[in-house]
């Protein structure tokens, strides 16, 4: 048994009936396959697994796990070929209110400024406007983004995007956030900058987090449970909790010692995508 097999959570801003699991499970994939018809290619086999309300949790492997795929179906983009998706009990059919997604590319409208992104799904929802503004207000001050409230995407740098990006979510009140690699295309210093805002909002709002990502040194600087998947068909390899308090020291020896458990893993995964592509399996 690794040190990675013996982390459990612990002195994380989430009640300990949600870090152990005997919390509400907010999101619960039970038997989930994904098979793409054109090239057959199965991109998901037997998935199973529980979320409790207030987790955060990373998806982490490389390219070609299924990662992606798994999110889009939580989200309700992609329909399983197998298996379903509850929230809160309830199978999701199709994308809903209850689930919010921050996508890598940010996905702003360019002709509408910050706080008309923000307001947008608020406006669609038929919020009164006066509480639909003092929401908005509410996440430009606690995003730092109040300056930038008549600025449009194009004015904006990629970290300053994707705060309005998380702020448009956020201003749906969803209990679930799911994030599709958010800071992938950002320079280290701004990727470090947004990690933070994250935790901040995480611990402030109490959301229910799924996080992809390909960065092992992210996943665990984020989350308190990383899901190691395997390359395709993605399956779960592994499903690890973490025993670091907040906030992480990324040079420290208990994160370096649990880094290279997870380097290991996912380095199986990567050498053995890279052996089938080669003889073409």
């Amino acid at each position: 048994m690794t040190d990675v097999d013996l982390a459990l959570s612990a002195n994380h801003p989430v009640p300990a009936s949600v870090r152990d699991g005997s919390g509400q499970a907010e999101i619960s994939v039970k038997g989930v396959g994904k098979v793409f018809p054109r090239g057959l290619v199965e991109a998901l086999r037997n998935i199973d697994l529980e979320i409790p309300a207030g987790q955060f949790v990373s998806l982490l492997g490389p390219s070609g796990c299924g990662k992606s795929t798994l999110l889009n179906a939580i989200a309700g983009f992609e329909a399983p070929t197998s298996g379903r998706i509850l929230v809160n009990g309830h199978a999701v059919s199709g994308p809903g209110p209850d689930r919010g997604m921050v996508f890598q590319e940010y996905a702003l409208f360019p002709w509408m400024s910050v706080a008309k992104n923000i307001s947008f799904g608020l406006d669609v929802k038929g919020v009164p406007k006066q509480i639909a503004a003092a929401r908005v207000d509410m996440l430009l001050q606690k995003l730092r983004l109040a300056e930038f409230r008549d600025r449009y995407p194009k004015d904006l740098s990629g970290g300053m995007r994707q705060r309005v990006a998380i702020a448009r979510v956020l201003a749906l009140d969803s209990p679930a956030m799911l994030m599709d690699e958010p800071f992938g295309a950002l320079d280290s210093l701004t990727r470090r900058t947004l990690q933070d805002e994250l935790l901040r909002i995480w611990q402030e709002f109490g959301k229910t987090i799924v996080f992809v990502t390909h960065s092992i040194e992210e996943s665990l600087y984020l989350s308190d449970r990383i899901v190691v998947m395997t390359y395709r068909p993605g399956t779960i390899k592994r499903d690890l909790m973490v025993d670091l308090p907040h906030p992480r020291d990324p040079s420290s020896a208990a994160f370096n010692r649990l880094k290279r458990d997870l380097s290991h893993l996912v380095m199986e995964e990567q050498t053995r995508s890279e052996e089938l592509l080669a003889t073409g399996d």
